[in-house]
């Protein structure tokens, strides 16, 4: 991202974007770190939850990619009907608010669930979502798309030709095209659905509990909302913002290989392969994706008419949080990218390594002094909400911005077009489509995160997600069902609408 000559005007908010960055991580990690109990040392539960929360991981994005190369490999083999539409749906996932994924999940694996019953029927033991597996499973369901998506990229890189090639002197196409691929692509891959499954508290805390499937962040979340311990929270919030880090600088500096050089863009078309295993693994892994959210659709409409009204003000604090949250992302971002340069590339990836929970534990030690942490949970909710997902909106926006730059930089220069103007008559018409995207990211990544508010809420604060969780505990699953369904139709119509928005009399 670099730049010329850059407009006063334009570093200000830029500054001020990036001071605020900084205070939230890494500021909030120094709060951590002041109040951390170093002398009294880990407990035995802790070496555990340490523990748990590294072999989780570790097996979850394991079993995540080793999945996902046959059904990468598969639709990259293999043209049908429907291909783009089931490519589009490994994305959903990833806006998916994992409390909904989670319910639907149980409706499949839980104890009243379809394959229980179905084990029930043919006489064979019961199987458990808690625990472990139950962890792994959720973290498979969310990761399994996202690594299909970066190995079919991997796949779809090989230039034609070289399949051709390949194809004619009966070369072994897996050990001289598709093994070099995968050996660039892998690690990185790895690495970042390792450094995803450290940060997933929604899962740990429906699916985990227990001394023996308790996550650091979990562990957290319980020093602070039951014990009242602190000190113990802060120690273990220095650990987790510590093995976060040390995830995110390998990945970092993880990089691909040389590629195989340029093609002519010409369809692939391959010659290798049984059609019908890759039709298999294709059907296995749309079955694992579409059945759980099928559950969740059919039994949140048999609910929602049985809703109580509080699940009705917990959705409209949510969209509130959302959209303050997404306006504030973009602000930031776009600030950031206007900015450019390689400290804003910096800035921007810094709140991959500190998990929200780990910023809500900073925020909660500054101000419970002060204030009741209840009565600011939304509005920090909604701030820590935009700066965990600006590297996300940051990555979208900042190459149109750059080309944009780019392309009329410097007869923006030379007509002395600079601050407001620049931005709304240059700037803002050509990158309509990646900021309404980013801001429909960020709004549902919000809308679903149960986080921070988990730490400052208390009974009548709840949003959306807390309200589920809630509901859940509770036992009460039909209205959970209803919440659920109503929380997913909330993320994915504020996608929509921002994401279309910036699509409509786009100029580019």
């Amino acid at each position: 991202m670099a730049r010329s000559a850059v407009p006063i005007i334009t570093r200000i908010p830029a500054v001020m974007a990036g001071m605020l960055v900084l205070v939230l991580t890494l500021g909030t990690l120094i709060a951590v770190a002041m109040r951390a109990e170093v002398g009294t040392g880990l407990s035995a539960a802790d070496w555990a939850a340490i523990k748990f929360t590294v072999s989780q991981a570790f097996v979850s994005a394991l079993v995540s990619i080793i999945i996902a190369i046959p059904v990468a490999r598969a639709l990259a083999r293999q043209s049908f009907r429907g291909r783009g539409a089931l490519i589009t749906l490994l994305g959903a996932p990833f806006i998916l608010p994992v409390i909904v994924a989670v319910l639907g999940l149980l409706a499949v694996f839980g104890r009243n669930g379809i394959l229980n019953a179905g084990l029930e029927a043919l006489g064979l033991p019961t199987f458990t979502i808690y625990g472990f597996h139950g962890v792994v499973l959720a973290h498979v369901f969310f990761n399994l798309p996202l690594a299909t998506r970066f190995i079919l990229q991997g796949w779809l890189a090989i230039p034609s030709e070289r399949f051709r090639l390949a194809a004619t002197l009966n070369a072994p196409v897996g050990r001289l095209l598709e093994w070099p691929m995968l050996r660039s692509v892998l690690p990185g891959t790895f690495l970042v659905i390792f450094l995803i499954c450290l940060t997933s508290f929604a899962v740990a805390l429906t699916l985990g509990g227990g001394p023996k499937a308790t996550t650091v962040e979990l562990a957290i979340y319980q020093a602070v909302r039951f014990d009242f311990d602190l000190g113990r929270a802060a120690l273990l919030a220095c650990i987790q913002f510590g093995i976060c880090t040390i995830a995110a600088i390998v990945a970092w500096q993880v990089t691909a290989v040389d590629g195989f050089g340029a093609g002519l863009d010409r369809v692939v078309q391959r010659w290798d392969g049984s059609r019908s295993i890759d039709f298999a693994w294709i059907g296995l892994a749309a079955a694992f994706l579409i059945v759980p959210l099928s559950m969740v659709v059919i039994n949140g409409i048999m609910s929602l008419s049985e809703l109580p009204f509080s699940i009705i003000q917990a959705a409209t604090r949510s969209v509130f949080v959302a959209l303050v949250s997404a306006i504030f992302c973009i602000t930031m971002a776009l600030a950031l990218a206007l900015q450019g340069g390689r400290i804003v590339s910096i800035i921007g990836v810094l709140p991959l390594s500190a998990s929200g929970l780990v910023v809500g534990t900073g925020l909660f030690l500054i101000v419970f002094p002060f204030w009741r942490p209840s009565d600011l949970a939304l509005p920090v909710t909604a701030l820590v909400n935009a700066t965990l997902a600006l590297p996300f909106a940051l990555r979208s926006i900042a190459p149109a911005v750059d080309g944009v730059v780019a392309d009329y930089g410097r007869l923006m220069d030379q007509l002395n077009v600079t601050g407001w103007t620049r931005l709304r008559l240059i700037m803002l018409p050509r990158i309509r489509r990646p900021l309404g995207f980013a801001l429909g990211l960020a709004a549902a990544l919000s809308m679903g995160d149960l986080g921070v508010i988990a730490l400052f809420a208390d009974e009548n604060g709840a949003t959306l997600p807390l309200a589920m969780y809630r509901l859940m505990g509770a036992y009460q699953m039909d209205a959970a069902a209803g919440a659920g369904l109503l929380l997913v139709a909330l993320s994915l119509l504020l996608f929509w609408i921002c994401d279309r928005g910036g699509r409509i009399d786009a100029d580019v």
